[in-house]
């Protein structure tokens, strides 16, 4: 299965917004059952790690 299959191209999951770094297309694999370190290192790939550094800062003080 590929990242590309389980996402939505527009709108909102549970909330959070589908653009880059929302936190909608993390939802949306977690949904499918994909684990954090799976959906992770997808997304160092894409993004890098700099950029993945940045994205997980901002999710985690929007949790808090």
């Amino acid at each position: 299965m590929k990242a590309s299959d389980v996402l939505k191209k527009k709108g909102e999951t549970d909330g959070k917004s589908n653009k880059l770094g929302g936190g909608g297309r993390f939802k949306q694999m977690e949904k499918k059952g994909m684990s954090d370190k799976l959906i992770a290192w997808i997304g160092r790939r894409k993004h890098g790690a700099k950029a993945m550094a940045k994205m997980s800062a901002a999710g985690r003080e929007r949790s808090e």
